[in-house]
């Protein structure tokens, strides 16, 4: 008798999670006999927790902080995407061994081309140098796009972020100057914490924006940030991160339940209802 697959979500904490919401959306509307749970993991358990779910049915977990960059230490094989970035967000379980990936520069790019027609001849100014921002300067890179303008609160990081992703076009400038050198940028993007529900704002000038350009921000807390309602002020293409978030989902579900998925309206809806 063949087991029900198992998949879920880990980290610490993880009830904020919405992916079983969106997992269980497409489990439910592609009629997939399968479960997806949120699965509260500390830190010192995770090697232990993760060696153990092949036996439980799981067919694979994604991962979110703060287990990330631990995850890819752990995994028996990794995908270059993933060890580019520097992080695993999604593992499968495959013949007793630990598979590791990270879908969200394919996230990334996903929802910026679902939302926008973006320039990728032209430079990119990205704001912030944490996670995410790996994530999408790879994603920009893989893309085409020629410069990506890095800046950062902490020079420092963003140096270090540039020097790890030495196969990428990075130019890292002062974040002093974040308004000067989004000149000639075909597309923005804020992957700092700026701007989400109780966080500080994000001070970018409304009117360094150019009419046209795509301006993104990988925040969906709230949806419509300030900075998306500055640049759509300004006659720029907004597009909002929520997507991000549901384009990554996509391999991993693929992979374990047999099925791809698709990004729908409804889907959206489903999770901004959650």
């Amino acid at each position: 008798m063949s087991r029900i697959p198992l998949a879920g979500v880990i980290g610490c904490p993880v009830a904020h999670s919405r992916s079983p919401v969106l997992h269980g959306t497409w489990l439910r509307d592609y009629g997939i006999t399968g479960h997806y749970v949120p699965l509260h993991i500390e830190a010192d358990d995770l090697e232990r927790a993760l060696r153990a779910m092949p036996a439980m049915g799981f067919v694979g977990v994604n991962v979110t902080l703060p287990h990330k960059e631990r995850a890819l230490v752990l995994a028996d094989d990794v995908s270059d995407v993933a060890r580019r970035i520097g992080a695993a967000n999604t593992l499968s379980f495959l013949d007793g061994r630990i598979h590791a990936d990270n879908t969200d520069a394919y996230g990334f790019i996903e929802n910026l081309r679902a939302g926008a027609d973006a320039d990728y001849t032209a430079p990119a100014l990205v704001l912030g140098a944490g996670g995410a921002a790996r994530a999408v300067i790879v994603a920009l890179a893989q893309a085409g796009v020629p410069e990506i303008r890095l800046v950062n609160r902490t020079r420092a990081r963003a140096e270090s972020l540039a020097a790890d992703l030495s196969d990428c076009p990075v130019t890292v400038l002062d974040w002093e100057d974040r308004a000067a050198v989004v000149d000639g940028a075909g597309v923005l993007v804020n992957t700092t914490s700026l701007g989400m529900a109780g966080a500080p704002p994000l001070e970018f000038p409304a009117a360094a924006m150019r009419p046209g350009m795509v301006v993104t921000d990988i925040v969906y807390t709230p949806l419509d940030t300030p900075l998306l309602r500055d640049a759509r002020a300004q006659g720029c293409v907004t597009v909002d991160g929520l997507g991000m978030l549901l384009h990554q989902a996509v391999p991993g579900f693929a992979r374990w339940f047999g099925q791809r998925p698709e990004v729908t309206e409804a889907l959206r809806r489903a999770v901004l209802a959650s």
